[in-house]
């Protein structure tokens, strides 16, 4: 959240955050979003998961175009024949996929892991994102070395790092280091794992390059949104006009 924050201005204005999206998740219905604990505890695996998804309020059921209110009830009340909006009706495949899309935790579990945690921003961070990503995650040492960095961090620690970087981006701190030094540290991770994956393209290079812009950001410190704040208060003048010339791609 911290490399891609990229939303400081509401109603073309400073809004007082650096990522306004993140901040705007930590206040939505706490029943499905946010830092899930028990990720972090050994044995999580996909039951865990499922029988968490099982729990969380349900907004809807879709019948024949229709969208038939169920809010506050559980999905396991439906699976059991138990809603009183469709009596003795039990749900479809189809029912649980509409029903995970509706929680909203940092990280989603689909057909795959839908990061959640990044704002919007040129093609180069689109790219960043899964190369980021992928780096960490597909690559054992590279994701045990990952888990040495955050391991010892408390869901405490996870939820009050949350609400520091959507305000002060890589500026944040936890556990006695800034969010700087966390990155920086994990870019480096990310880019051994995407050199050991060694997936190189027609002209014989590798994936590391898509990493580039996350590392400037990194060594200086500065989100693209502060860097959008310095044109608002420099080259643009107060006309956030300017951002759809100067940003557009």
């Amino acid at each position: 959240t911290a490399l891609f924050a990229n939303s400081p201005f509401t109603e073309g204005k400073p809004n007082g955050f650096l990522s306004a999206r993140a901040n705007v998740w930590t206040d939505v219905d706490p029943d499905r979003t946010g830092m899930l604990d028990f990720v972090f505890r050994d044995g999580f695996g996909f039951e865990t998961y499922a029988n968490y998804a099982l729990d969380v309020p349900m907004y809807f059921v879709k019948r024949e175009g229709r969208y038939i209110d169920v809010a506050g009830r559980s999905f396991r009340e439906f699976m059991e024949g138990r809603l009183p909006e469709l009596p003795g009706e039990r749900p479809t495949i189809k029912d649980w996929a509409d029903h995970v899309t509706t929680i909203f935790p940092e990280v989603r579990l689909k057909y795959y892991l839908e990061m959640r945690g990044a704002d919007a921003g040129p093609w180069s961070r689109l790219c960043a994102l899964p190369a980021l990503w992928t780096g960490l995650l597909y690559d054992q040492p590279a994701l045990d070395a990952a888990w040495d960095l955050c391991k010892g961090w408390s869901v405490e620690h996870h939820e009050d790092l949350r609400s520091q970087v959507a305000r002060v981006g890589l500026k944040a701190q936890i556990d006695g280091r800034t969010v700087q030094d966390v990155a920086k540290d994990v870019l480096a991770i990310a880019r051994q794992g995407l050199k050991a994956r060694n997936r190189l393209s027609g002209g014989l290079v590798d994936e590391t390059g898509y990493l580039a812009d996350l590392d400037e950001i990194a060594a200086s410190g500065k989100t693209p949104a502060e860097r959008m704040l310095d044109l608002y208060r420099g080259a643009w003048q107060g006309d956030l006009s300017k951002a759809y010339e100067t940003l557009a791609f």
